[in-house]
């Protein structure tokens, strides 16, 4: 039979831990957990102030500006799996960082911190430069969502 709804059910029993001054006792091995009834629990914790309740905080991003940062995500993948001529899983580690690229000044600084990260591929990476800035002119950065 299901318990009828708006009413307070009875205590759940709620852990507090307690210290055991002077260390544990003989034969135990560390502090004490008594339980306490959720009243005496509510009691002792802080209270925020008379009416006011948990809030509820939503974040809204830009669905659009996310799809264009997942396609140009997998466009990069592609095009290192091309210049490093390996699968996927052996590409060394890079970090590309789309938006500390945008808050570069330049398309030259961009371009040369690209480079910077590619140092080590073999095939030549300048239209794979060229095509990631061209990609990333005009977004947004993600790291502060959009007020609507």
């Amino acid at each position: 039979m299901a318990e009828p709804r708006g009413g307070p059910g009875p205590p759940v029993p709620v852990p507090v831990a307690v210290a055991v001054p002077g260390g544990a006792a003989p034969g135990q091995g560390g502090p004490r957990v008594c339980f306490a009834p959720a009243a005496a629990a509510a009691a002792a914790a802080p209270e925020e102030g008379p009416g006011r309740g948990r809030g509820k905080v939503t974040v809204r991003y830009d669905r659009r500006e996310l799809r264009k940062r997942l396609h140009l995500e997998e466009w990069i993948l592609g095009q290192l799996t091309a210049l490093y001529d390996c699968p996927e899983e052996e590409i060394p580690e890079l970090e590309i960082d789309v938006d500390e690229l945008l808050d570069m000044e330049s398309d030259g600084a961009r371009s040369a911190r690209v480079q910077e990260i590619l140092v080590d591929c073999y095939k030549p990476t300048e239209a794979f430069v060229g095509d990631l800035l061209e990609k990333i002119r005009g977004m947004q950065k993600l790291n502060t969502p959009q007020k609507k």
